[in-house]
């Protein structure tokens, strides 16, 4: 017995202590049930369940479902209905009402009334707790959670009568929205809402909004029917929806991720969204390019090199090579040396290749307002061999992500000389490029790339003000790199040139811009941070890596919020590295800033304080959705969104009460490189196209391999 009851007191311990990849959790899976399963989408008014059967009920027909399709049945007999009393005068039409105590209780559109058999009469109730006090109106959900609560959903928000305790949440609570419709209770105290705009789930305190094509058929919902597994069904205006709760661990969420990159988002070893011939349809995925195939072709890589030194798996090895082999082919198939193409296509490639944005036409007239817009033809240029074509007009979003991968590659992959030769090659090749012709990417037109320009002249004109930080800062991060990768020490003389006449140095600590709104470019987070983590891992001069780490701090505390789990993931690892050094006294030579006085101790002390981001990366990971295609999501009509109030900011921006953006599910994009406080948004493609699993599968491996989460 003895021995019993210390199994059962550990049990939840041993729960608890067992390792993040493998420990379960629950995730939502979408299901909508269409023709394929013999369901049209039209207005299903009802969802009940007949032996443990769901059935849709229409106007003047139902389906049963079978476990594989829909298939007809009969009306089920309606439910013996509540005898309700005529209601006190003016209470309204009755929206909602359920069994509860010893009579029931009825929502209506001017209140929410008690009735009792005992005392034989009507109680208008007026809930309130130690924040509101209410009289609600259009009561639309009434429901009793497995732990005998009674729940209603108004005007007002959402109540909870336990015993004889009220709480009372609004969207300062964290509800996001108030027109109800039903609801209905799930196992383990879960209750769900239905909306005219969504479903709502209740949920350890928390609310989940499921709302858009990402998580049901339509947004109005008529009815919701659980069952014992935790499911929930929903009947809408255009058919049946279903969310599973599926017990799953991050590792199993990686392999899901990883399969799906490697079956529908690599083509040629190259990684990128696919295209999907019927919208929203996944079985219709053929291979997509994008403007960043060497980006993102990158960011898998890296993913996978982190994957193999956490878990020394030697398939993430081959997968992080066969990356690195197609970043280095983008190099090697150019016009010159160090020139890397944004993508290689074959030369019989199906798809339309011009782009009516890059027409001789439209160049002439974007040369209006920049002057630096190129007019080049072709974008996309037959290769020596006439096999491929590669696409021209490189960007800073391409060499962030090859000197990002990299660096990582060669430390934590290339193990052997044979591995790490073609490393040194390639990123010697596109530094002396840089170098060669003063910082800039040099097209095959002799004439440097829109946005490859890192020159000491473009970052102190007027044109390129707003990038001086930013550019100067990926230059002296390509350098830092070469250096570590190559360990040829012209590159640290070439820095100390860049720092010395031009003050690159400290255009570096102004990483990114913040204000005014139409100069913050989501996209230059990633290329930042990206950048800062070769810049500040191979820095060795103390007091540069001082004004980097305070540059890292500036660039974060603009995004801190976003709860983005990969700059989340770089912001930890960098700061908890710079913490280690100071702890070990790094920083302590009187040498380092000695006109500075105590500024070297001072700011040491603030920036050796990393705060704890484990939690935060871990929620987002797991709330990452499975399903990546781009749905438009709009929440600019929540009720827990604060619209952000900064001069010419566009109303479509915002966050939760609290601070924090909407949860990564129930944003429109669904990539960790754009901007979580965009409140009406859809991913590039939208239903045409799924993006790829790196965006979980790189801040998950780089967290574990940094300790971030254990």
């Amino acid at each position: 017995m003895k021995l019993l009851l210390l199994l059962i007191t550990l049990f939840p311990l041993s729960l608890f202590c067992q390792p993040v990849p493998t420990r379960l959790y629950t995730q939502d899976m979408a299901i909508h049930h269409n023709l394929k399963q013999g369901l049209s989408d039209e207005r299903v008014t009802s969802i009940v369940f007949e032996n443990s059967d769901p059935v849709a009920i229409r106007e003047n027909s139902a389906l049963k479902w079978d476990g594989q399709r829909w298939n007809p049945t009969g009306i089920p007999s309606p439910k013996k209905g509540l005898i309700i009393p005529l209601l006190p005068q003016n209470s309204g039409i009755v929206l909602a009402s359920v069994e509860y105590m010893d009579g029931f209780a009825v929502g209506t559109e001017n209140g929410l009334y008690f009735y009792s058999a005992q005392q034989g009469g009507w109680k208008e109730i007026l809930p309130q707790d130690e924040k509101y006090k209410w009289a609600p109106y259009k009561v639309g959900a009434l429901t009793i959670d497995s732990n005998g609560a009674l729940w209603f959903g108004a005007e007002q928000g959402v109540g909870c009568l336990n015993g004889e305790k009220w709480k009372l949440y609004s969207g300062k609570e964290g509800l996001p929205f108030n027109h109800f419709t039903c609801a209905a209770a799930a196992p383990d105290g879960i209750v769900w809402f239905g909306t005219d705009s969504g479903a709502i789930r209740f949920e350890n305190g928390n609310f989940y909004y499921r709302f858009s094509l990402r998580w049901l058929p339509n947004d109005r919902i008529n009815d919701i029917a659980t069952d014992n597994n935790g499911t929930a069904w929903f009947a809408t205006d255009k058919g049946v929806g279903q969310i599973i709760r599926k017990q799953m661990s991050l590792d199993e969420k990686a392999a899901h991720f990883t399969r799906q990159t490697e079956a529908r988002n690599q083509r040629l070893g190259f990684i990128a969204p696919n295209n999907l011939k019927v919208p929203f349809d996944i079985s219709s995925s053929t291979p997509g390019i994008s403007d960043n195939d060497g980006m993102y072709t990158s960011m898998y890589g890296a993913s996978q090199a982190f994957r193999y030194a956490v878990t020394g798996n030697e398939v993430a090895k081959k997968l992080a090579t066969r990356s690195f082999n197609a970043c280095k082919w983008l190099v090697d198939i150019t016009h010159e040396p160090g020139f890397p193409a944004r993508v290689i296509v074959p030369i019989d490639w199906p798809e339309p290749l011009k782009d009516p944005q890059y027409s001789h036409r439209m160049n002439i007239a974007m040369q209006k307002d920049d002057p630096f817009w190129k007019d080049i033809n072709p974008r996309f240029v037959r290769s020596k061999d006439g096999k491929h074509l590669w696409k021209c007009d490189t960007s800073s979003d391409e060499l962030a992500g090859h000197y990002f991968f990299y660096g990582i590659y060669f430390d934590l992959v290339a193990k052997t000389e044979e591995e790490r030769k073609p490393v040194r090659e390639v990123v010697a090749a596109i530094t002396d490029h840089l170098i060669r012709h003063g910082f800039n990417l040099s097209d095959h037109d002799g004439k440097p790339t829109r946005w490859g320009n890192f020159s000491p002249e473009y970052c102190n004109s007027v044109w390129g003000w707003d990038q001086r930080g930013l550019n100067s800062m990926m230059m002296l991060s390509f350098l830092n790199v070469a250096k570590h990768v190559t360990g040829d020490p012209k590159y640290d003389q070439v820095a100390a040139m860049l720092r010395n006449k031009y003050n690159y140095h400290i255009n570096a600590m102004h990483g990114k811009e913040f204000f005014p709104p139409e100069n913050v470019v989501p996209w230059d987070n990633n290329l930042c941070l990206m950048s800062m983590y070769g810049l500040m891992n191979y820095e060795e001069n103390p007091e540069l890596l001082i004004m980097y780490r305070t540059s890292l701090q500036n660039s974060w505390l603009q995004i801190s919020k976003q709860q983005n789990a990969f700059w989340d993931a770089i912001y930890a690892a960098l700061a908890t590295n710079f913490a280690k050094k100071a702890e070990e006294g790094y920083f302590n030579s009187p040498a380092i800033f000695p006109e500075a006085g105590s500024f070297v101790s001072q700011i040491t002390g603030e920036l050796k304080k990393v705060p704890s981001l484990g939690e935060g990366i871990l929620e987002t990971l797991r709330r990452i959705p499975l399903d990546l295609i781009g749905y438009q999501m709009d929440n600019t009509h929540r009720l827990d969104v604060i619209f952000d109030p900064a001069p010419g900011q566009k109303p479509t921006m915002g966050w939760r009460v609290g601070g924090y953006a909407v949860p990564v599910e129930e944003r429109g994009h669904v990539r960790q490189d754009r901007d979580g406080f965009a409140l009406l948004t859809q991913e590039v493609g939208g239903g045409n196209s799924e993006q790829e699993g790196t965006f979980f599968l790189l801040p998950y491996y780089m967290a574990l391999y940094h300790k971030l989460i254990k």
